[in-house]
């Protein structure tokens, strides 16, 4: 038997144990052992539920009980959660969590202290909630040098986006609504201003080099500034607007990393991705190109991902299960001497300096009389920044093109 303990029983972990509950008989199959959830740690009581008696109050319990095979961290943060799952992995209990905050911060750290005593910190449901992303980039793809990857890995704003495009709305009814269904949380701002993505990517990209990314070095832009009328220019043009987080190797010592808006052809694979799903686009060097969809967030798709983990683990136990993620930091391109084509929208009052500033550009009209759109030729994002600012407030927004 392999005794598991879930940290945290919030959204996720309670989720957690509902699959191992109603999946028992599959899951125990395919684990090759009988799994059983011992110990459920919270600050709460859960009066009524029909764990109530697993409920524990002190990690010391868990910590100290060596029967506990395998740890699940649904906690969340860094604060408690990075303590306990150090020394979980000190004991040699091996970890499964969906913390992405933790893995992009302390990822290489934790790993390391696994190897060190003969167990596992696993996070698949860290990246791409029940989407498989981390298992293939692992293990499914070994044979590839993956040359880029480019996600959509947040829900709450892949559903504002496309309902932006669909009904012609504005970003701030949109996210209203979000909120109101649950899709958003009521401070937005780890989703719309891009840093959840963002420490989404840094886990993809560190996998894809080996090296660590850390994901205060990556650019981050949200999607606050796009509006209903960009969306009206991107149809126009053939494109959509989509938030992306990219890592691409630029070549053997440079990657370029970075989450923002940008316009994608509406025939691209990953424009076809709409409302809270997530879909990661992956390059290799001899598969070509692969995509990994599905739901990116969610209760029971997040704890199906920790569960397949646990599986994993209790395969494995004693063994230490290989992941290439060095604590040497990655070089990171700097984004201002990246080349780039750009969507400019401004006033109809300014076209003459805008056609001025960006010469040999692509101007476009929808038939709007306040504004028109024009699309740029390829230059630095550090020449293009200094021409779009010089032009001042008459220039309504810009979005980078894929």
């Amino acid at each position: 038997m392999i005794n598991i303990a879930v940290l945290g029983y919030g959204t996720v972990g309670s989720g957690v144990v509902e699959v191992i509950e109603t999946n028992k008989g599959m899951v125990d199959k395919k684990a090759t052992h009988k799994l059983n959830v011992k110990y459920i740690l919270d600050l709460r009581d859960f009066p009524g539920d029909p764990y109530e008696s697993k409920v524990v109050h002190d990690f010391n319990v868990i910590l100290n009980d060596d029967s506990v095979n395998i740890v699940c961290e649904t906690m969340g943060g860094v604060g408690a959660a990075y303590q306990f799952t150090k020394q979980a992995l000190e004991k040699g209990k091996s970890v499964c969590t969906s913390n992405k905050e933790l893995v992009a911060k302390h990822g290489p750290e934790l790993l390391e202290i696994a190897r060190e005593h003969d167990c596992n910190y696993l996070f698949e449901a860290s990246v791409g909630g029940g989407i498989p992303i981390i298992r293939p980039l692992n293990y499914s793809l070994t044979a590839e040098r993956i040359d880029a990857i480019t996600g959509i890995l947040n829900g709450t704003t892949n559903y504002i986006l496309s309902k932006m495009e669909r009904e012609g709305a504005d970003f701030a009814d949109v996210l209203k609504e979000a909120q109101e269904k649950g899709y958003a949380e009521r401070n937005p701002e780890a989703d719309v201003e891009g840093h959840d993505a963002c420490r989404k990517i840094a886990i993809l990209s560190s996998l894809m080099l080996g090296k660590n990314v850390n994901s205060e070095k990556i650019f981050t832009e949200g999607i606050t500034k796009i509006t209903a009328a960009d969306f009206v220019y991107a149809k126009e043009a053939g494109y959509t607007v989509k938030l992306l987080a990219r890592a691409k190797r630029l070549n053997d010592d440079e990657t370029l990393a970075m989450v923002a808006p940008f316009l994608i052809p509406k025939d691209h694979p990953l424009a076809m991705v709409n409302d809270v799903f997530n879909a990661v686009f992956v390059t290799g060097n001899m598969l070509g190109d692969s995509m990994y969809y599905g739901r990116g967030a969610g209760k029971l798709p997040t704890a199906s991902a920790v569960v397949s983990d646990v599986v994993d683990c209790a395969r494995h136990q004693g063994k230490v299960i290989t992941c290439f993620w060095d604590k040497e930091d990655a070089k990171l391109a700097d984004i201002g001497e990246i080349e780039k084509t750009y969507f400019v929208r401004a006033k109809i009052s300014v076209r003459q300096k805008v056609e001025e500033a960006f010469p040999g550009g692509k101007a476009l009209t929808v038939g709007r009389s306040e504004d028109f759109g024009y699309f740029t030729g390829a230059m630095k994002e550090k020449e293009f920044m200094a021409k779009y600012e010089a032009l001042g407030e008459d220039v309504l927004s810009r979005i980078r093109l894929i």
